[in-house]
């Protein structure tokens, strides 16, 4: 029963709920949207929204690893990589507006369709940033655990325009490594040359980090919300006289 309720605590505090529950009403749009049209279109989305859940199970495996093993940095790094490379996944499905045009089915389902994805990819991908910022602050300080969110949305906004434009995908280090490498050396050498490359890097990662810092100012408000309400032992043991 005691490790019931720790291994609740240790989901709760990581917004695992809430990830579930945005997660089981995209599905179930999608899944009123076959019911009513008969068809499986758009189903894509399903699998990446799969794709959005791999970096967040890794940042659960690294904060589980960094609980049992704390201290020892260097169990991280398998995790931390395999994060760090699915990540753009989470974010990258709010570029799945991209297909709202071409959609023939009930216009207003249809956006709350799309945006129940989006919402949850974002989320999903803020969650486990916080995550991983958790721990680079843990061993580096809170200065370098800022910088690392900082550089995490510059790769984050680049991964998605790899992903939107050049269609690569994140096994692609492995599976294609030379085509991604050459494209990707091309793309940094010449910027000047690639100004959408350059646009959407930028603005994903600003919209990223904009997200990041409204959740994590949330979060904080609503702790320290909940710390005030709390009395201090002085005037506890005044009013049980």
């Amino acid at each position: 029963m005691q490790l019931i309720v720790v291994i609740h605590r240790f989901l709760a505090q990581r917004l695992f709920y809430p990830l579930v529950l945005s997660t089981m009403l995209a599905l179930g749009i999608f899944a009123g949207r076959v019911w009513f049209t008969g068809t499986w279109d758009y189903r894509f989305l399903v699998w990446n929204l799969f794709l959005a859940w791999i970096p967040y199970l890794f940042s659960l495996w690294a904060a589980t690893t960094h609980q049992r093993k704390p201290g020892q940095w260097w169990r991280l790094l398998l995790p931390g990589a395999v994060w760090l490379l699915f990540f753009p996944n989470a974010p990258y499905i709010m570029t799945d507006f991209v297909h709202f045009p071409g959609m023939d089915f009930v216009w207003w389902y249809d956006l709350a369709f799309l945006a129940s994805f989006a919402w949850t990819g974002c989320f999903l991908a803020v969650a486990s940033l916080q995550q991983m910022q958790a721990l680079v602050r843990a061993y580096l300080g809170g200065l370098m655990s800022w910088l690392f969110v900082l550089a995490t949305m510059g790769l984050n906004g680049l991964g998605i325009y790899l992903g939107r434009f050049l269609r690569f995908n994140s096994w692609d280090v492995l599976a294609a490594p030379d085509e991604l490498f050459r494209n990707l050396a091309r793309l940094l050498l010449n910027p000047h040359e690639n100004p959408r490359m350059v646009g959407v890097t930028l603005v994903f990662a600003a919209l990223l980090f904009v997200c990041y810092v409204t959740v994590i100012g949330t979060r904080h408000m609503v702790e320290e919300s909940a710390s005030t309400r709390q009395p201090s032992p002085g005037l506890q043991r005044h009013t049980s006289r």
